[in-house]
């Protein structure tokens, strides 16, 4: 498969287009709990036209690109991973890819968009953290155990400390989790395939990942109901139109575009506006309600995270300089 070139990306423009994809993730939730009101479609429904419209785009987009960098000499990328292994992993990455969106907007639905948006993105670094060090024996270090136990203390302050009328709910805590834990097994496929240097198209496995969750999305999502009310139909297929375009196909596009340029510890920082746009949206234009407790434990649970990333970073580091031990960095 040929993969897309393009001139080398600037740091200011990676940082910039990082922020942004973050930024528009965080706008999904609040255009989900819209739809909720209106369309009479379900978490699974919305999370296949989300995927669905996402992968029109992104292929669309896939050949504007193709087009455009049709007179440079583009390298054949050959990957030497066996068929079936490439199979597994496209397989496992849209199964979990599909897991991770319908999750998530289910979480969203079941406890708020600022509740279910800081538990999803908050856990997920957690989990991938700790995956990584039981799947490829990345070592946590003393930061990034102290890092996961900060995270694990906010994350119980915000369930047992959100009580009022923004009340944390236990189910979407427990959807928010499975949603972390679905991106926590995206990530940690594409990482497992970065490292055997078998990445060689991120857009066209993005893209592949897209269409296996497309297929394993549309027989629960028909069972749901996967066509919106006629009611406000117009209204439905806006906000459709926008969580396709916005939140997924563009937010995705840039996010890797701008990790050419960025460091991954960089970008898991940035992608902290997420939560805290999502939060900002919630109050302000949802009318969701945020007591000291679920302030508290999101103020905790995010700063652990910025921590791991912070840990992460100066690994890395460390490992280029030669300062850290190799047991350190295996």
């Amino acid at each position: 498969m040929h993969a897309v070139s393009s001139p080398a990306l600037p740091v200011g423009r990676g940082l910039l287009f990082v922020t942004v994809a973050a930024t528009a993730w965080g706008t999904a939730g609040a255009a989900a709990a819209l739809l909720y009101r209106s369309s009479g479609l379900g978490p699974i429904a919305l999370t296949f036209w989300r995927t669905v419209g996402g992968l029109l785009l992104l292929l669309a987009a896939r050949a504007v690109l193709r087009r455009r960098f049709a007179g440079a000499r583009t390298p054949v990328v050959r990957s030497q991973d066996p068929l079936r292994r490439r199979v597994l992993r496209i397989a496992v990455t849209g199964i979990a890819l599909a897991v991770f969106q319908a999750a998530y907007f289910a979480a969203v639905e079941a406890t708020g968009l600022a509740v279910g948006t800081v538990v999803t993105m908050g856990a997920g670094p957690v989990l991938i953290a700790l995956g990584a060090r039981v799947t490829m024996g990345e070592r946590l270090g003393a930061g990034g155990v102290l890092a996961v136990v900060g995270a694990l203390c906010g994350l119980a302050v915000l369930v047992l400390g959100g009580g009022g009328a923004g009340a944390v709910r236990p189910a979407g805590v427990a959807l928010a989790l499975l949603s972390a834990a679905g991106c926590a097994v995206m990530t940690l496929t594409t990482r497992r395939l970065g490292r055997s240097g078998c990445a060689s198209d991120p857009y066209g496995s993005t893209i592949s990942a897209f269409a296996v969750g497309a297929v394993c999305l549309l027989p629960p999502a028909v069972a749901e109901g996967w066509l919106p009310q006629a009611h406000e139909l117009a209204r439905s297929l806006w906000l459709m139109g926008y969580i396709a375009a916005v939140p997924t196909a563009l937010g995705y596009g840039l996010y890797f575009a701008g990790l050419a340029a960025v460091r991954a510890a960089t970008a898991s920082v940035i992608s902290l506006v997420e939560p805290v746009s999502a939060a900002v949206i919630a109050v302000l234009f949802l009318g969701e309600e945020v007591t000291a407790g679920t302030a508290v434990g999101t103020g905790v649970l995010l700063a652990a995270v910025a921590g791991l990333a912070v840990s992460e970073a100066r690994g890395a580091v460390a490992a280029r300089t030669g300062t850290t031990r190799p047991a350190e960095v295996r």
